[in-house]
């Protein structure tokens, strides 16, 4: 068989990893010829590509990043290319297309998928928001540089005195905010699934000084905002991708709480420092598992499907399942980090 590859969106640590399982797989235990697309999507339609074998993903697994290079494709271009894209498949020889990817590049999955083309996906953010998986590799190793910044501003914030506003990404889920938070004793964390209340938010920083404490460490999730009315919040409007963009909230609330409580407040954005590096050996073993099953996919037939994890198996489920919804922190789950407001 020849399978094309491909990596799109938001680069996560994992993703060269997948790709290696992949070669791995497909070239020494079934004799297939793998290539790989430039840039994500974009390489598919510009039909720019390279050869895959054991030379090309040699000492790759541990590296962040993708050797694939990835790219955003508006959707309106994707849709009016899917004939361009069936034409390259056949004209390649293609048996089937492994695109690994978040939220959009599952449904830019599914949408060429629909359109007859042989895919099976592989799921991959470091939001952790795809629903049918219990989780995407690429989330433990943003955690866990979110939870060492955290423990390194600690010691900093309480030099000074200060209230340090830590702002994560997770889009508009809070699983990185809520995770990283508890595993380094954050004194307050707000997620998108749960509007705060500012003076809520005050009242817990407040007192924390007023028991004598030093410092207090606020973590915010990018996409979380504000009760509607408790206090003014700039929206960031839409990309072109259609894209919210987030304005800032750790700015907007160190500002707030600075006025608030008369402590001096930063905001410390920690941006895609989150998503590159080498990842953990669990999101490297996770993202190899992945890789495996969905060249055993491939050759079992079962396209229109993804790779996902529950409990501690690989199973195979539908693209169009997986796009349904976005998976965001239950309620439940807030009770166990009583930080949460």
């Amino acid at each position: 068989m020849r399978i094309g590859v491909l990596t799109s969106g938001g680069d996560c640590p994992g993703l060269n990893a997948v790709i290696r399982s992949v070669v791995h797989r497909a070239v020494v235990d079934h004799g297939d010829e793998v290539i790989g697309f430039r840039d994500g999507w974009k390489g598919l339609l510009e039909c720019d590509y390279l050869k895959l074998d054991l030379d090309a993903v040699g000492g790759i697994l541990a590296r962040g990043g993708t050797i694939l290079g990835s790219s955003r494709v508006q959707p309106s271009h994707l849709r009016d290319g899917v004939d361009r894209a069936r034409g390259h498949v056949e004209e390649l020889g293609l048996d089937a297309i492994i695109p690994i990817g978040g939220e959009g590049t599952l449904k830019a999955a599914r949408l060429l998928s629909d359109s007859g083309l042989p895919i099976v996906g592989v799921p991959k953010t470091i939001d952790n928001d795809i629903a049918v998986t219990d989780v995407t590799f690429g989330f433990d190793t943003a955690v866990g540089v979110a939870t060492d910044a955290l423990d390194r501003l600690k010691t900093t914030a309480e030099s000074h005195q200060r209230v340090l506003v830590v702002e994560v990404m997770g889009r508009h889920t809070g699983w990185i905010a809520l995770h990283s938070g508890m595993a380094a004793g954050a004194h307050a964390i707000v997620v998108p699934e749960r509007p705060f209340d500012i003076e809520e938010l005050a009242t817990r920083v407040g007192e924390r000084f007023e028991a004598g404490k030093r410092f207090a460490i606020v973590v915010a999730a990018e996409g979380a905002k504000p009760r509607p009315g408790t206090m003014e919040f700039d929206e960031g409007g839409k990309d072109v991708y259609g894209h919210e963009r987030f304005a800032g909230i750790a700015r907007q609330l160190s500002i707030e709480l600075e006025e608030r409580l008369g402590k001096e407040a930063r905001p410390v954005i920690l941006g895609h420092v989150q998503r590159g590096g080498t990842p953990t050996a669990y999101d490297r073993v996770l993202a190899t598992r992945f890789g495996w099953h969905a060249v055993e996919a491939v050759h079992r037939g079962e396209f229109g499907r993804m790779t996902a994890l529950r409990g501690t198996d690989i199973v195979m489920v539908s693209l169009a399942e997986a796009v349904e919804t976005l998976k965001t922190v239950p309620a439940d789950r807030y009770a166990e980090a009583e930080c949460v407001l």
